[in-house]
């Protein structure tokens, strides 16, 4: 069963932002043998908070690979107005704690894209690294293991490497899973800061509170667009009852 809400039309915050930073149209996308994203058409506005939202084995990581190009789309069209490449933070459970990382050396790897791994960072590449840890509040953290911290620590350190890449198009695949309130309000208001501060920020979750609190909203099931549009008029208790109900 294929359910489309729509909205009518965006809140004046989203009216103003222009250009969508991303538009998908007839997108499709999957891996060897098995489907997940069929025929989306939406679009990511510019400078505003996303949130990717549906239950578990909705396509809301595939589509973030997709958006970010880990993923390659096997029809449809997929544009991206930026001259940065999107920066990408996958789930804690994607980064394994055997890695023998410090914090600072994970928050380096955001230099790579420019860099490389092999080339050394330049004075402008370890004093993006700083302030993107000032940013998170991990300066004190620099020297210890990415797999002896907390997990809303690590989140920090994860989002902190994203920041690093200094890209206008920052993707974060559930975000506040597993964290604690305070780390959660800490983020939250974190990625409220990088909309205001220019950044467009898309992040797949299945809590509904951090959804309510974006700006705009795609809601999937089963590898389809239920609906978009903003999370107050598109995230009802009945669109919620359908999203969820078994297939």
């Amino acid at each position: 069963m294929n359910i489309m809400f729509k909205t009518q039309g965006p809140p004046p915050a989203l009216a103003e932002t222009g250009t969508p930073r991303v538009r998908f149209t007839e997108l499709s996308a999957g891996y060897p043998g098995r489907p997940v994203l069929h025929q989306l058409d939406a679009e990511i506005p510019s400078l505003a908070i996303t949130a990717l939202v549906g239950p578990n084995g909705s396509g809301k990581s595939t589509l973030l690979g997709v958006i970010a190009g880990v993923i390659q789309p096997t029809s449809g069209r997929l544009h991206h107005v930026g001259n940065r490449p999107p920066a990408f933070v996958p789930q804690r459970s994607a980064v394994a704690d055997v890695l023998p990382l410090t914090v600072r050396q994970t928050v380096e790897m955001g230099r790579w894209g420019d860099r490389g791994p092999w080339r050394r960072l330049t004075r402008q590449d370890r004093a993006t690294v700083d302030q993107s840890m000032e940013r998170l509040g991990i300066t004190d953290l620099a020297t210890r293991q990415l797999g002896e911290l907390s997990g809303g620590q690590r989140q920090r350190a994860l989002i902190a490497q994203g920041l690093a890449q200094e890209s206008d198009l920052l993707l974060l695949d559930e975000p506040t899973t597993g964290l604690d309130l305070d780390a959660k309000d800490r983020i939250s208001a974190l990625l409220t800061e990088l909309a205001a501060d220019g950044v467009t920020v898309v992040h797949a979750t299945h809590d509904l509170e951090a959804a309510r609190s974006a700006d705009a909203c795609l809601l999937l099931r089963d590898g389809h667009l239920a609906g978009q549009g903003h999370p107050e008029q598109l995230l009802t208790a009945s669109a919620l009852a359908q999203i969820w109900q078994p297939a």
